[in-house]
């Protein structure tokens, strides 16, 4: 049994400090909730398309990499986080897995970024699982699983992962009614195509609070994580509204892999899938 904290954290923009303590607040409470593994939201450092990433982005390892491997060391637990790397003159949307010994042990560089966000991050351009104590992971970012490019998340699963824990940003209008559209559609939609097809264990957590700047400055970000079981059955789920801060735990048995290799192709069809 793995217990999962969605840990939907309050991130402000171009605050760094404030949101790494944040960060580091939710990581002991998560670690003190008896979490094997907390998940924290997309750029959590400058927040999502903040144009003090150009000044605020750092290496990986590095300033705020460490922060949080700190904060790892310190609550015994392994930690899932967005950060806003910096590579040469590149500045890349990231993700780190880091042990309970602050050891990284993955990181991910978003490859499915927005138009919008464009002129801000680079490119990602590799994908890649960790061996943990907990099983297979893999950590995608956001829109890395938006439901018309579910074929980032065949490949980690088909790479071995049994986990896709994924930093995200949800952002809606200032005025929008969920009553009226409900946001999370979209990754309720993804989330449970893979955790089904593959006996997955899918977790989306985003941030809440504004986007103060940026080219979507007015919109707020809601939280709203969610955590998709094998077999597609939402298991967790986080509450909605910029200011709905929380963490959120739940407790899954992770199975085995479905196949190896060519065996995917049988065992995929024979639940409904079409696809390569």
């Amino acid at each position: 049994m793995v217990r999962i904290g969605l840990g939907q954290m309050c991130v402000v923009g171009g605050d760094l400090r404030g949101n790494l303590d944040r960060a580091a607040a939710m990581i002991d409470r998560a670690g003190r909730s008896g979490c094997h593994v907390v998940v924290l939201p997309e750029c959590l450092d400058a927040g999502w398309t903040h144009p003090s990433a150009r000044e605020l982005a750092r290496p990986i390892p590095g300033e705020t990499s460490d922060a949080l491997a700190e904060a790892a060391r310190g609550a015994g637990i392994h930690v899932v986080a967005g950060l806003t790397e910096r590579c040469g003159e590149a500045i890349y949307n990231a993700s780190v897995l880091i042990d309970p010994a602050g050891g990284i042990l993955l990181r991910h560089r978003k490859i499915n970024e927005l138009d919008i966000a464009h002129d801000l991050y680079a490119t990602g351009e590799s994908l890649a699982v960790a061996r943990t104590s907990m099983g297979t992971v893999g950590i995608p970012i956001c829109a890395d699983n938006f439901p018309d490019n579910t074929a980032l998340g065949h490949a980690l699963a088909r790479m071995g992962a049994r986990m896709l824990l994924s930093p995200s940003a949800w952002a809606v209008d200032a005025d929008h009614d969920n009553a009226a559209n409900p946001c999370r559609a979209i990754w309720i939609e993804a989330y449970t195509h893979l955790a089904r097809l593959y006996d997955l264990v899918v977790v989306g957590v985003s941030n809440v609070g504004w986007l103060t700047a940026g080219p979507w400055k007015g919109r707020k970000c809601i939280g709203y994580s969610l955590a998709v079981g094998p077999g597609g059955r939402i298991i967790g789920e986080g509450r909605y509204g910029h200011d709905a801060e929380e963490l959120v735990t739940v407790d899954v048995e992770v199975p085995p892999p479905i196949a190896r290799g060519t065996g995917f192709a049988a065992v995929l069809r024979a639940r409904g899938y079409t696809g390569p």
